[in-house]
């Protein structure tokens, strides 16, 4: 069973920057599934690490991801 981890973006701005989270999530977690929202700044990534490695991935893009329950 695969825990849903989700993020609100609010710096994600536009499809560049949704392709850039989607590429830095999917190089550290090749088997993640990941769902970008860029109107609602939301990216749901399942089958990836733990929250805080994750959003580490994120920030190493230069994003500010916060963590949604």
């Amino acid at each position: 069973m695969s825990t849903t981890l989700s993020f609100t973006v609010s710096d994600m701005t536009c499809g560049h920057c949704a392709k850039t989270i989607t590429g830095a999530v999917l190089g550290a977690y090749p088997a993640a599934k990941v769902e970008i929202d860029l109107s609602a700044k939301r990216v749901s990534i399942d089958n990836a690490g733990d929250r805080a490695a994750v959003a580490s991935v994120i920030e190493a893009e230069g994003y500010t991801p916060v963590a949604v329950d």
